[in-house]
Parts: structure tokens; C-alpha cells; sequence
């Protein structure tokens, strides 16, 4: 998979990016990882580690992810956790089925059959459920699991599209610009872990009315 690069984003990840990194030792890919130069407790867990470090310049999720996509120059790229979270072993058969299908997004979906979450929350999975509805209705995505950010695609084909969210509303801006743009996507199934150690990062009140309204002003700005 030496035309993969996993793009890990890293917020006070000192105690899970290690473990992460461990494992992914037996895969043949790259790595970038996403962080600020003040997280010395992260840089120095993954010193050791064969793998890249690029320093985010501004703050935010979707600013590290848009950062990291800017700096890759392998073919194909994927959005990876630190936490733990996503399983490598899924990584070839989602990069398998890319390019059989000549796919430009291959979406992880925790809902459909055979998928599932060690992870999600009553409250996560209720919201997700929304947001994804209101993206087949409003955006015609088939896509399952919009705020599932376990993304991997054709790196030239995340440059096309114009990513501007730094903060948690890049979960959608990603499928809905990209299905604007008519480039082809899927999900398929995966399972979500429990995280290795540390919190999640998602308010999941405020972050979800920031989603809501930018859905709403995504659907009427080119209306």
C-alpha cells in the first residue's frame, strides 16, 4: 500500500497515538501526522515512529484533515484516527474496492449489515441519523454514516473540491461538495473500536447545531 497515506489528525493523543502507530508498523503505507508544535507530550510519544510530522498552523479538525490532504502526494489518502478508533486491518479491502470500482470516496459506514461501533453513543448515533438523512434528502448523497470520517480516496480528487471547514463540519463538507462536483463515491461497512484512551474531541450539542446550520446554508447557497 506504498501509494497510501494515512492522514492522522492529533490533539493530546500522547497516550493512544503510540499504540496506533505501533500497529500500523505491519502495513506498507504513509503516515502523516497532524499536529501543533505546543503538543510536546504527542511529539515526543511518536518520536521513534517512521512516519511524518507536519505542524498545523491554525486551529481545528477539518484544518488539520484539509492540511494533511494539501501535503499528500501519494495517490490515494485516508483519514485516520489517533485514538484508535479505526481498524487498520480494514484499510486494504477499502483500498481494494477503490480501485476496483475507480472510485474517487470510499466512505466507512458503522450501519449497514455487518458494521457496527465498540464506540458510538445514544446521542451520536441519533444525530448521525439525522445529518445522514438530511444529506440523501437535500443532497442526493447515498452514502450511510456522513459524520464517520474514516475516508479513504484518490488524492487528486480531495484537491478538486474546495475544502473550507476547520472545525467538525468538514464530516460534511467533504460528501456534499464532492457530490456536487458528481464524483463517485460508496460506503461500505466497517466496525468502529473503543478508543484506546483519552476523550472524544466532539461537543456533541455545539457541534451538531454547527453542522445543522451549515448543511442549511450549504443547501441554499446554490440553490
Amino acid at each position: 500500500m506504498k501509494d497510501l497515506t494515512l492522514i492522522i489528525p492529533a490533539k493530546n493523543e500522547s497516550e493512544s497515538l503510540p499504540k496506533v502507530l505501533g500497529e500500523l508498523k505491519e502495513f506498507d503505507v504513509n503516515i502523516k501526522i497532524i499536529l501543533h508544535r505546543e503538543d510536546v507530550l504527542t511529539i515526543d510519544s511518536i518520536k521513534n515512529f517512521n512516519c511524518d510530522i507536519v505542524y498545523q498552523p491554525n486551529k481545528g479538525y477539518g484544518d488539520a484533515l484539509i492540511q494533511g490532504i494539501l501535503e499528500t502526494k501519494t495517490k490515494y489518502f485516508c483519514i485516520f484516527n489517533a485514538d484508535g478508533s479505526f481498524n487498520p486491518n480494514e484499510l486494504g479491502n477499502m483500498l481494494d474496492k477503490t480501485k476496483m470500482l475507480d472510485l474517487d470516496f470510499n466512505f466507512a459506514s458503522r450501519y449497514q449489515k455487518g458494521a457496527g461501533s465498540d464506540d458510538d453513543t445514544l446521542i451520536t448515533s441519533i444525530g448521525n441519523f439525522i445529518f445522514t438523512t438530511i444529506g440523501k434528502i437535500f443532497f442526493k448523497l447515498t452514502i450511510t454514516d456522513i459524520l464517520y470520517t474514516f475516508v479513504l480516496g484518490k488524492t487528486d480528487s480531495a484537491k478538486k473540491i474546495n475544502l473550507t471547514e476547520t472545525d467538525f463540519c468538514f464530516c460534511v463538507e467533504l460528501p456534499i461538495k464532492a457530490r456536487r462536483l458528481n464524483l463517485s463515491m460508496i460506503s461500505q461497512p466497517s466496525w468502529e473500536r473503543k478508543r484506546i484512551a483519552g476523550e472524544k474531541k466532539v461537543n456533541e450539542f455545539q457541534d451538531g447545531l454547527k453542522i445543522l446550520f451549515y448543511m442549511i446554508k450549504l443547501f441554499f447557497k446554490n440553490k
